[in-house]
């Protein structure tokens, strides 16, 4: 098999670990009943003082974040023509669309009125003063790129291979024509789609950070800037990579393939540059904006700061400094952990811990349903994860060859058998 080829995985769907999953998806889904039947009050322990909770800084503004992966990869790979990473570019590309998928999901959760969803496809509804107007616009445009972009693989997995049983046979050659034209137009122009991609991303995952700038009285120094567009944009694309590498470890592990280690080493080379250029920028703004008192002060924000830059940024730019640890697929996921985790937090931190209102009277901790819908998205995207990567070639799968059984040595059973 040619190294960039991608098949589907031959695995088990349901294996003890995916229904342990399965189980907290289904929870999870009852908690998102709950709250589409009886509202978001009775569902969430937020109120006017805290208007949004862990669905928008973990379910929507790190989630977007985490999707980065996928327009990062394609532009390494098809824009920059780096060609040896085309291996990882699919099963980026699956993140990202089932990330923004699961995230549109989730910020249904959080819109009192989910029902009026659709307002922005209306011109004559929408507000171009808003920031949200642009980031819903732009997730909207992308997320139909990304499934646009998944049509070769669909194509590549039934095309000739349609064969539709009983009346619905009669629909073999529709199928097959349809397959056909798919490939003749979206797929020759799907370099287009993903340059669009690129532009799309850049636009949302800044303006995430737009939203807090026009909050400077509820925030922490801290994390206030005029630069949070900038902020939000640069660590979007330091934790493309990592996340990649991430979701490339644990799925060689899940299904028991062999990692890409020369490519991810490879991908990882390119991260202390980028997580070290965002760093640049955080402590350049903080210290133009003379807020370094704020980090010192011992309270709970500038505890989260810390553990935000030392664990988040700065460990792994050291860890993927060294070569020996990109040559370690241990090496690597550790960083790559300690990435996607420093940028969750950061969101995490600029929506919740930043954030006070004037006059709060009470605290927010998440309600027990809050954090049932979110793990339960979670659980819900690694099975849909699962069951595309088995079902379509995704991945570039290669086995772990098992070691011969021997007995004695270079003995194998048989050899043995005859010695005696």
């Amino acid at each position: 098999m040619s190294h960039d080829i991608a098949v589907p995985v031959k695995a088990k769907f349901f294996t003890k670990g995916t229904k342990v999953v399965f189980g907290i998806m289904v929870a999870g889904m009852l908690a998102y009943a709950y709250r589409l039947l009886f509202g978001i009050g009775a569902a969430t322990n937020l109120d006017d003082q805290w208007p949004w909770g862990i669905w928008i800084a973990i379910d929507v503004a790190s989630g977007v974040a985490l999707a980065a992966g996928g327009f990062t990869t394609a532009a390494l790979a098809d824009v920059f023509h780096k060609d040896k990473f085309h291996v990882i570019t699919r099963p980026a590309l699956i993140t990202a669309m089932l990330g923004y998928t699961f995230v549109v999901i989730g910020l249904l959760a959080d819109l009192g009125r989910y029902y009026n969803v659709w307002h922005p496809m209306l011109p004559s509804m929408w507000q171009g003063n808003s920031v949200l107007f642009e980031v819903g616009m732009c997730v909207m445009v992308y997320l139909t790129v990304l499934y646009v972009e998944f049509m070769p693989i669909l194509v590549e997995r039934f095309r000739g291979k349609v064969n539709l049983p009983g009346m619905l046979a009669k629909l073999n050659s529709l199928s097959e024509r349809l397959l056909t034209l798919i490939d003749k137009t979206f797929v020759r122009f799907v370099s287009l789609f993903i340059i669009a991609g690129c532009v799309l991303s850049c636009l949302h995952q800044s303006s995430l950070g737009t939203l807090m700038v026009i909050a400077p009285t509820k925030m922490h120094p801290l994390w206030y800037t005029p630069i949070s567009p900038l902020l939000f944009l640069l660590s979007a694309i330091a934790v493309g990579f990592p996340m990649v590498i991430f979701e490339s470890v644990l799925a060689s592990r899940s299904f028991k393939l062999k990692p890409e280690t020369n490519v991810l080493s490879s991908l990882a080379a390119y991260t202390p540059f980028l997580l070290g250029t965002y760093f640049a920028f955080k402590i350049g703004d903080i210290t133009i904006r003379e807020v370094w008192p704020f980090a010192l002060e011992g309270s709970v924000q500038s505890l989260m700061w810390w553990i935000e830059i030392l664990l988040g940024v700065l460990a792994p730019v050291i860890l993927l400094a060294m070569p020996k640890v990109r040559a370690s697929i241990t090496g690597l996921f550790t960083a790559a952990c300690l990435v996607v985790g420093g940028v969750a937090l950061n969101r995490i931190n600029v929506f919740l811990v930043a954030y006070k209102p004037l006059y709060s009277t009470n605290t927010y901790f998440p309600a027990i349903t809050e954090i049932m819908v979110t793990v339960g998205l979670i659980c819900a995207l690694v099975l849909v994860y699962r069951f595309i990567v088995i079902n379509f070639p995704v991945i570039a799968a290669h086995p772990i060859e098992q070691p011969a059984m021997t007995v004695g040595p270079n003995l194998s059973p048989v050899a043995a058998k005859r010695n005696k």
